[in-house]
């Protein structure tokens, strides 16, 4: 089955788009605020993320023992709810031990890194027919290098690398949103 692309879909989407302009540039700003923040004090920044990460587990552990409490009769009820609660648990003693819940955040961080490489490099070698491949393989290289940068500073890196990485996804952001809603008012 194939669908016909309707630019009506397309000029409906772009004129919310274009009524939009003022928020895009405005978050694209706060975004780009947040990341110069997160540069200026990476500590801070860090600590923040794990804060949120925190919540985040505090949030869905209370979930998953909620949702548990909805099929009681499941036999699974026990398991759900010591998950919940474990999940609980990790949130509280993030929130408690910020730089604990940091350093562990990082080292998962490095650990996906040197695994994201390691599937890039092989993803590359599978494409190299087609041309362009070197850039995944390049892409790869960097991700383990990055990975082990962590992994060999890390003592300094817990301390820093989530604020770091913070601030540049919020850069990121902030100019992509900033430049879309720009050029959306001049469209």
């Amino acid at each position: 089955m194939t669908h016909q692309f309707d630019t009506r879909d397309v000029t409906t989407v772009l004129a919310r788009l274009k009524g939009a302009w003022g928020w895009l540039v405005a978050f694209g700003i706060l975004s780009l605020v947040g990341g110069f923040l997160s540069f200026a004090n990476p500590l801070g920044a860090t600590i923040t993320v794990d804060y949120l990460v925190a919540i985040f587990f505090l949030i869905l552990g209370a979930a998953q023992i909620a949702q548990a409490y909805t099929y009681r009769n499941w036999g699974g009820f026990l398991w759900t709810v010591a998950v919940g609660a474990l999940t609980i648990l990790v949130g509280a003693v993030m929130i408690k031990n910020p730089m604990e819940g940091a350093a562990s955040l990082t080292l998962l961080v490095a650990l996906l890194l040197f695994l994201l490489g390691g599937a890039k490099i092989a993803y590359a070698f599978a494409m190299r027919p087609i041309s362009g491949w070197i850039w995944v393989l390049i892409s790869g290289l960097l991700s383990i290098l990055l990975g082990a940068a962590i992994f060999g500073n890390f003592p300094w890196a817990a301390g820093t690398v989530l604020g770091l990485f913070l601030g540049v996804e919020l850069t990121f952001n902030g100019v992509a949103l900033l430049l879309t809603g720009l050029a959306l008012r001049n469209s």
